[in-house]
């Protein structure tokens, strides 16, 4: 038995891991765009995670998909730079989680 892998441990294909990352980073950055959250408020952590959460509960992954693509459609500029600002915040708040996960 030395050696051997136990029964109940599996290998993890590293590449559908990080397609679930990105997907996770995705519906995060989703949502944190169509919150309420502002970048002139210099949000925590905690509050970015609770305005994320709120927001994926209250319009699920295709209402948040929606209001993006709406913004977009509607206000091309500024959706830019909020969705500019919505990857600088998620950078802080996901980095220190994946390098605990790898």
């Amino acid at each position: 038995m030395f050696g051997c892998q136990p029964e109940f441990l599996q290998v993890v294909d590293i590449g559908e891991f990080d397609i679930m990352m990105s997907t996770v980073k995705d519906l995060a950055a989703e949502a944190l765009f169509v919150s309420y959250l502002q970048p002139s408020e210099c949000p925590s952590r905690k509050t970015l995670e609770e305005a994320i959460t709120t927001m994926i509960l209250r319009h699920g992954s295709d209402g948040c998909a929606a209001g993006v693509a709406t913004e977009f459609g509607d206000h091309p500029e500024s959706a830019v730079r909020r969705m500019a600002w919505v990857h600088t915040e998620l950078s802080e708040v996901l980095a220190p989680r994946i390098a605990v996960l790898h």
